[in-house]
C-alpha cells in the first residue's frame, strides 16, 4: 500500500526558512514534487524533481527554494528560505509511481503559515 507523508510544516515570522519532509513508501517513484494550496485558490506547483535530479520551480520561489530527494529513503526534501507572507498555504507532496500503473499520490498536506 502507497502511504505519502509530510512533514516539517509550521509557523514562522517572515524572512525565516523551513526544511519540509516528504516520505513516500511502499513503491519507487519516478518525478516528485511540491504543491501548494491557500484560501480561496487553487493548488499549484511549488518544485519537483526527477531521478536523474532535474528541477523545475514556480516563479514565485525560485532562488527562495531547493528541492532535493533521497531515493535510498524515498523522501523528497523543500528547503524554504527566505519565507514572504504570500508562502502561507497547506503544501502537499505528489508522487508519480515510477512503474506501470504510473498512479500518482497525493499526501494529506502540511501547514505553512509565514506571519509575523
Amino acid at each position: 500500500q502507497v502511504q505519502v507523508m509530510e512533514s516539517g510544516g509550521g509557523l514562522v515570522q517572515p524572512g525565516g526558512s523551513l526544511r519540509l519532509s516528504c516520505a513516500a513508501s511502499g513503491s519507487a517513484f519516478g518525478v516528485m514534487g511540491w504543491y501548494r494550496q491557500a484560501p480561496g485558490k487553487q493548488r499549484e506547483l511549488v518544485a519537483r524533481i526527477d531521478r536523474a535530479g532535474s528541477t523545475a520551480y514556480a516563479d514565485s520561489v525560485k532562488g527562495r527554494t531547493t528541492i532535493s530527494r533521497d531515493d535510498a529513503k524515498n523522501t523528497v526534501y523543500l528547503q524554504m528560505n527566505s519565507l514572504k507572507p504570500e508562502d502561507t498555504a497547506v503544501y502537499y507532496c505528489n508522487a508519480l509511481r515510477l512503474q506501470p500503473p504510473y498512479n500518482r499520490y497525493w499526501g494529506q498536506g502540511t501547514q505553512v503559515t509565514v506571519a509575523s
